[in-house]
């Protein structure tokens, strides 16, 4: 009796192949259209750098 072991992170041609096979079939669906969106996006730049770099030291430091 011969035992055949495949060590963890062994090259496995077959899988491979399978899943190449796997991913390279797309299902596309007709109803598969692109949603659009409206509206507006706003954001804080928040403090400046010097002040990021202050508020940091202050931390380090444990004040």
């Amino acid at each position: 009796m011969s035992v055949v072991t495949m060590s963890m992170g062994a090259y496995d041609e077959d899988e491979h192949e399978r899943r190449e096979r796997k991913n390279n079939t797309v299902d596309v669906s007709e109803d598969d259209d692109r949603t659009t969106y409206h509206g507006s996006v706003e954001y804080d730049s928040g403090d400046s750098a010097e002040a990021l770099i202050d508020q940091f030291e202050e931390i380090k430091s444990g004040k």
